[in-house]
């Protein structure tokens, strides 16, 4: 009897392991490729990689980022080559001729490109639940640039945002959103005022508080807001928490004039932006001309006649939110087009990391190259066409937040188009004071087409054919 029980025993012992083994199988529902910098344990979502391996002998790529080693050809690919310890500030030794360095192929949006690590751990399957909210004490990075923490097997993982530090993107399966700046927009509300002015002041484009005096302001009759009225502050506040569009008085006008139609087309359902899809709706039609491309012989043209005469030997510009390069090489070619004589040098930041990572590599299709930009461009030993050396040579791409610290020398000229209103409010008068700071007295400063500086004492305003120049 008792050989009958103690069996039955083992049997359910051996039953609850097996069932314990399978739950902990079941569970496992994330994995993480890991690897170290600088002696700390890192990690990335297996998802994001395409490949371990090793590789040295890169292709320089001048005018680049510190932390971009180079070009490498993988299998036939041209991929750019990042130094994740040089992008993190982490300090590293001093490297040796055609060294080979240990390196995890990522993808990211359909592009492919390298990290440089110190060395590759395994694969570690994890439950998803585990991963704990970031915490800057556990990395030397930026916390911003971290997911969460794990532990695996007694050892704490850094798990990197990659997302987040290619495109400056929250994750898809982030639960809150995350504003540009780094916040979570589910403890920060949306930024809906500039100055001590509210959404209404901005929207009536009226301060009339100010104006009367308070004992004035306290006895004017409350002013019943119409249906237009609401609706757009409902319209602004979706728009900054769906992060396509801050609205302030540099671009309220366009977000006004465009309710009229917005309501036109949604005249069956709400008016109001309660997703990503409404935001990317509302703001279509709000990017200057050629964004995203190569210009047009058209909009060349209006931006030269606004370029000012400048006899210096050295024309600075400075272009934030360069995106993927196509605005950056047009400039340059204009600008050695305008002053033929002058040394060209062009700023080019962005916060999208992989945008700044690809812009030197960016070739010029035929129709491009047979057009006004021909004189500026050369083949390539494939046959194809890429901007000269001279033109190369004069864009300086950056990764840079530009709403932080700039050490830009003073620029001729500022070009910044439409990056103002991707940007929250605060950060967009921190902007606008920077460039108040840097540009030349000579200096002008073109900003998008939907966008505007006429509420700003400090900037005069001249409209040259199409193109709004801004100078102090």
């Amino acid at each position: 009897m008792d050989e009958i029980v103690q069996k039955e025993v083992i049997e359910d012992q051996q039953g609850k392991a097996e069932a314990e083994g399978k739950e902990k199988l079941v569970n496992i529902d994330f994995k993480m490729v890991t690897f170290s910098l600088a002696g700390k344990d890192y990690a990335v979502d297996i998802m994001n990689v395409k490949e371990i391996a090793k590789g040295g002998h890169f292709t320089y790529v001048p005018n680049t980022a510190p932390f971009v080693l180079g070009v490498y050809n993988l299998r036939g690919d041209i991929i750019p080559i990042i130094d994740l310890r040089l992008f993190f500030n982490i300090d590293v030794s001093s490297r040796k001729n055609n060294e080979i360095e240990n390196m995890i192929i990522l993808t990211v949006e359909d592009k492919v490109f390298g990290i440089i690590v110190d060395g590759i751990d395994k694969v570690v399957g994890i439950q998803k639940s585990t991963i704990q909210p970031p915490h800057p004490l556990f990395g030397d990075i930026n916390v911003k640039y971290i997911y969460g923490i794990v532990e695996s097997n007694n050892k704490l993982y850094v798990l990197l945002d990659v997302d987040r530090i290619f495109t400056n993107k929250p994750r898809e399966d982030e639960k809150s959103d995350v504003a540009i700046d780094g916040t979570s927009s589910a403890s920060v509300k949306p930024k809906v005022s500039l100055e001590g002015k509210s959404i209404n002041d901005v929207l009536k484009g009226s301060y009339q508080a100010k104006t009367m005096g308070s004992d004035a302001a306290k006895a004017a009759p409350a002013k019943k807001e119409s249906k237009q009225d609401v609706d757009l502050k409902f319209i602004i506040e979706g728009l900054s928490a769906q992060k396509k569009l801050y609205v302030s008085d540099i671009n309220v006008q366009w977000v006004k004039s465009r309710y009229d139609a917005w309501a036109k087309e949604r005249s069956s359902s709400t008016t109001q932006i309660t997703n990503e899809s409404d935001a990317e709706a509302y703001i279509k039609g709000f990017a200057s001309s050629c964004t995203g491309s190569f210009w047009t012989k058209e909009y060349a043209d209006a931006v030269y006649a606004a370029l000012p005469d400048n006899a210096a030997h050295q024309i600075v510009v400075w272009n934030p939110g360069c995106g993927k390069g196509f605005e950056s090489y047009s400039l340059a070619c204009l600008l050695k087009k305008r002053y033929p004589d002058a040394k060209i040098k062009v700023f080019a930041q962005d916060m999208d990391l992989l945008n700044i990572s690809n812009a030197a590599l960016l070739a010029v299709p035929d129709d491009a190259a047979s057009s006004w930009y021909a004189p500026y461009v050369t083949k390539n030993v494939s046959g194809g066409y890429t901007f000269n050396q001279d033109i190369k040579d004069s864009i300086m791409f950056e990764y840079h937040d530009c709403s932080h610290t700039n050490s830009v020398p003073s620029p001729d000229l500022i070009f910044c188009r439409d990056m103002l209103s991707i940007v929250p409010v605060d950060a967009q008068e921190t902007i606008i004071a920077d460039f108040e700071e840097k540009l030349k007295g000579n200096g002008i400063l073109i900003l998008g087409e939907n966008e505007s500086l006429s509420g700003k004492i400090n900037w005069s305003e001249k409209l040259i054919g199409n193109i709004t120049v801004y100078s102090k």
